[in-house]
């Protein structure tokens, strides 16, 4: 019997601008202009999608 596919994993602001080497703030600013990696707003909380954002790196990657 096949295993129900597992959901990403998610990251919170803090855990993202750790990993991307920038500050809370930095990220919260690229949400607002739109150019950041694409998130999830649940009421308050943002959340991102781990491949969302090693996609977002790749397709900023030069």
């Amino acid at each position: 019997m096949n295993e129900p596919p597992k959901m990403a994993a998610l990251g919170t602001p803090g855990e993202v601008a750790e990993y991307l080497r920038c500050s809370v703030p930095t990220l919260a600013q690229l949400r607002y202009m739109g150019t950041g990696p694409k998130f999830i707003k649940v009421g308050r909380k943002v959340l991102y999608r781990w491949s969302g954002v090693t996609d977002w790196l790749d397709r900023n990657t030069m």
